[in-house]
């Protein structure tokens, strides 16, 4: 996994952004979340997370989008584990954080997940198997083109979307796809574990990408609050409010 600092000011807050599939940080990097620094997390095709880089701050406020609600979910349960296998101080964690320089995670703020679930690959909660399985299978820059549009309200956007397009190769692409069904295959074959909860879900009800009936069946299962809109899979209004706008009196 790919962890970039878009503002790296040592604030005592992090706003840690867990970004799509095929994404990089271009489309996120204007954002300016007050008060805080501000990472962003892309690349799937390994879970490797470097939670040193945690280590300096008071709190953590996870941010997900997409297939980074699934990423997220799986990084902050590792969190979560460390705190309670005794690896780090049990003040610690989502009851409360270290100070600075301590080498322990900070607490959990506030915790958004926006048209996505922790179920990727899911034919009632993510993205149904058909379809998960056709993206990969018929990956080539001419379907890469038309997901890419799907994932935009209309034109206009698409077209603001394609001045920050993630320029990733295409074989990176695929092999993320891959892997990310076999780590969810792989965690689902585990014992079950405390799953993290998220705060809050945010579900577009235009979203062409998650089927907002699967996000909402998903959240309902999982007890997480929801707001519906009218959002697009991506939406520049929704990452302005949420990846900006709604830090600046926090």
């Amino acid at each position: 996994m790919v962890q970039q600092f878009i503002i790296h000011g040592h604030h005592p807050r992090l706003l840690l952004f867990f970004a799509g599939w095929g994404a990089d940080a271009t489309p996120f990097e204007q954002y300016r979340p007050q008060g805080s620094d501000y990472m962003v997390c892309y690349d799937y095709r390994s879970p490797a997370f470097d939670t040193s880089a945690l280590q300096e701050y008071e709190e953590v406020n996870p941010v997900g989008w997409s297939m980074g609600v699934w990423a997220a979910t799986q990084v902050m349960e590792r969190l979560a584990r460390d705190v309670a296998g005794g690896g780090l101080p049990p003040e610690v964690g989502c009851r409360g954080a270290a100070k600075k320089g301590q080498g322990t995670v900070p607490r959990v703020g506030r915790s958004i997940a926006i048209n996505g679930t922790p179920f990727p690959v899911d034919d009632r909660r993510g993205i149904p198997t058909a379809t998960y399985h056709g993206t990969l299978e018929g990956l080539t820059g001419v379907s890469l083109h038309k997901f890419l549009r799907r994932m935009c309200a209309d034109s206009q956007a698409f077209r603001a979307f394609l001045e920050v397009t993630p320029r990733r190769p295409l074989e990176e692409l695929r092999e993320e796809l891959a892997a990310a069904e076999a780590q969810y295959k792989a965690r689902r074959a585990e014992p079950p574990r405390k799953r993290f909860k998220w705060n809050l879900a945010v579900v577009g009800g235009n979203d062409r990408i998650v089927p907002p009936m699967n996000q909402l069946q998903a959240w309902q299962e999982e007890g997480t609050p929801t707001v519906q809109t009218d959002d697009a899979h991506y939406s520049r209004p929704l990452f302005q409010y949420y990846l900006q706008d709604l830090w600046t009196n926090s």
